[in-house]
């Protein structure tokens, strides 16, 4: 059986569709729709609608409040320099790595080989290597695959 948050990504970005760019949606409705905590919507919004993977969120408080979510159309330059500086930073996980990766192939920033490639040369298994300078190798391997993809954006 799936768990509930698998289920409440899908809904939502089956409410995104492929024409639609953004989302707005309350969260409890969709707590009541799912037979959940308003929590939980919460979690899901905030753990797998990240800038990283792709998406924004907007919040609106009050008795007519919303969610915003924002699909994050190739923006690609911007995107990946966000990505190269803020995200990626000094070291990454071979979670977060993959996660960026699988991201910028479901926008088409990278083709299907690039995000294999890249996904093995940051796995767990490419970097062998103490904990203390893995993430840190990590980093700067992703960093430079991802300022070569700019380059190649640029040339083209």
């Amino acid at each position: 059986m799936k768990p509930l948050s698998d289920d409440i990504e899908a809904f939502i970005k089956s409410l995104l569709g492929e024409d639609q760019d953004q989302v707005d949606v309350q969260r409890n409705e969709l707590a009541g729709y799912f037979r959940c905590a308003p929590s939980q919507i919460t979690y899901v919004l905030s753990t797998r609608f990240t800038p990283d993977r792709g998406y924004a969120i907007e919040s609106r408080r009050g008795g007519g409040g919303f969610v915003r979510i924002v699909r994050l159309r190739k923006a690609q330059g911007d995107q990946l320099f966000y990505l190269i500086n803020q995200r990626i930073g000094a070291s990454v996980s071979a979670q977060d790595a993959f996660s960026i990766i699988q991201q910028l192939a479901e926008q088409g920033i990278l083709s299907d080989r690039e995000s294999a490639l890249m996904q093995a040369a940051t796995s767990a298994r490419a970097i062998n290597l103490p904990l203390a300078v893995k993430d840190a190798l990590r980093a700067s391997v992703l960093r430079e695959m991802l300022l070569q993809v700019v380059r190649d954006q640029k040339e083209a």
